[in-house]
C-alpha cells in the first residue's frame, strides 16, 4: 500500500483529536507491527492516568493498528503525529523506505517497523515514540506491584480518568498490567464505580 502509515495502539483508535482530518479511511485493526507495550507513561495530559507506551523492559508484544496519513512526506507526517501528541518531534517516530530515513529510541523498534512497512507496502510510518516516565514520575521503578499501588493511591476522579484510559485501549493491547489488573477484584470495583 503507497503512502505512509500512522501507528497506534491506545487512544489515537478512539481520538484522534486534531489528526483527524489528516488521517483518510478507518483504522485497520490489528495490521500493524506488534510491537513491545506496557501502561507505564504517567500523563498530564490525562489526569495522571497511566497510559501506553513502547516500553522493550517492561511491556509485551501486541499487536498494533494502522491508518493513512493524508501527507506525501514523512516529515509532514511526522509533524502530524507530534501536534496531535503535543510531542517534540524527537518522540515521533519515522521510518521511510522512499528516503531511507529512521527515527526512533528503540533500534530493534524501527526496524519491526521498516520491516512491517516492507512486507505491507506502505512507503513509510510514523508512531508514538514517548518514553515511559514512571520512575521520574514516581520515584518508584516500574513493576507490576508498584503500578497498581500507584493507581490505588489516586483520587476518585482521577482514578476515574485512569480505568477510562485502561479500559478503553484496544483489546488487543493486552500488557503484562492490563492482564494483572483484569484479575484484580480492587480494579474490577474500580471499573464498576467508575463506568
Amino acid at each position: 500500500m503507497p503512502g505512509f502509515a500512522v501507528i497506534g495502539w491506545g487512544s489515537l483508535i478512539w481520538d484522534l483529536d486534531d489528526l483527524a482530518p489528516k488521517v483518510t479511511g478507518a483504522w485497520q485493526i490489528g495490521v500493524g507491527p506488534a510491537l513491545p507495550l506496557e501502561f507505564c507513561r504517567v500523563s498530564a495530559k490525562r489526569n495522571g492516568a497511566l497510559t501506553v507506551v513502547i516500553a522493550a523492559g517492561h511491556g509485551t508484544a501486541c499487536p498494533t493498528h494502522a491508518i493513512a496519513s493524508r501527507r506525501a512526506a514523512i516529515a509532514e507526517a511526522r509533524a502530524d503525529l507530534a501536534a496531535r501528541e503535543r510531542a517534540p518531534e524527537a518522540h515521533i517516530g519515522a521510518v521511510c523506505r522512499i528516503s531511507g530515513q529512521r527515527h526512533g529510541s528503540d533500534r530493534r523498534v524501527v526496524a519491526l517497523v521498516a520491516d512491517w512497512c516492507a512486507a505491507s507496502g506502505w512507503d513509510g510510518a510514523v508512531w508514538t515514540d514517548l518514553p515511559s516516565n514512571f520512575a521520574a514520575a514516581t520515584g518508584q521503578p516500574f513493576s507490576l506491584a508498584a503500578a497498581r499501588a500507584y493507581l490505588a493511591a489516586l483520587p476518585p476522579e482521577r482514578l476515574a480518568d485512569a480505568v477510562g484510559y485502561i479500559e478503553s485501549a484496544p483489546a488487543t493491547t493486552e500488557t503484562p498490567l492490563r492482564r494483572a489488573l483484569a484479575g484484580d477484584p480492587w480494579w474490577q470495583d474500580a471499573v464498576r464505580r467508575h463506568r
